[in-house]
């Protein structure tokens, strides 16, 4: 399926790519708080909207 170089290279790729995420994020994570303060409300919203269509949906049948 696959060769040992290839899982070498695909755990090193992740765990690098994780590693610098992590990084960026905490770099960034002052600005996030500025720009994004009420996102959980938007995300809540959205999923209550859903929800309430959905309901309305299976309410008519």
């Amino acid at each position: 399926m696959f060769s040992s170089g290839q899982l070498i290279f695909a755990l090193f790729f992740l765990v690098a790519f994780t590693i610098v995420m992590i990084y960026l994020y905490r770099k960034d994570l002052n600005l996030h708080k500025v720009h994004y303060k009420n996102v959980s409300l938007v995300i809540l919203t959205v999923f209550a909207v859903i929800a309430i269509f959905t309901w309305i949906t299976f309410s008519m049948h």
